[in-house]
């Protein structure tokens, strides 16, 4: 996959995913559980969705600079470690390993893009 078509999945599916515990509630709860902290679910929500924005804009750039790799990788490596800790841990339900693998896919994804850009540069010279 490209890197600005791997740009635009990613930030799609961060779009939608961030913002429906904003959009629809109820929903997100009947999937993944009841949440105390309700507030704390939005602001997250809305913190991933702001990230799937940037990655929507790099995703329309020509060629996707490094910040935005970086961005893709860490920001699903962040998540997918935080699903396997704290469904491991018991604190939120088994239904968010399905998210850790999709952030797995993700992050080895942009893994794979740096490697591919750093071999070009290498064999090429920087854009």
């Amino acid at each position: 996959m490209r890197a600005r078509t791997l740009a635009l999945v990613h930030g799609l599916f961060y779009v939608t995913s961030g913002l429906w515990p904003v959009i629809h509630e109820r929903s997100f709860e009947a999937v993944t559980g009841p949440k105390r902290d309700r507030w704390l679910v939005r602001t997250t929500g809305l913190l991933i969705g702001a990230v799937g924005v940037a990655l929507l804009a790099a995703s329309r750039e020509r060629v996707v600079a490094r910040p935005s790799r970086v961005l893709g990788f860490a920001s699903a490596l962040a998540l997918g470690a935080a699903d396997v800790v704290f469904t491991l841990g018991g604190k939120i339900s088994r239904v968010y390993l399905l998210d850790a693998v999709a952030e797995g896919a993700l992050a080895s994804s942009w893994a794979r893009q740096d490697a591919l850009a750093l071999a070009s540069m290498l064999q090429n010279g920087p854009p």
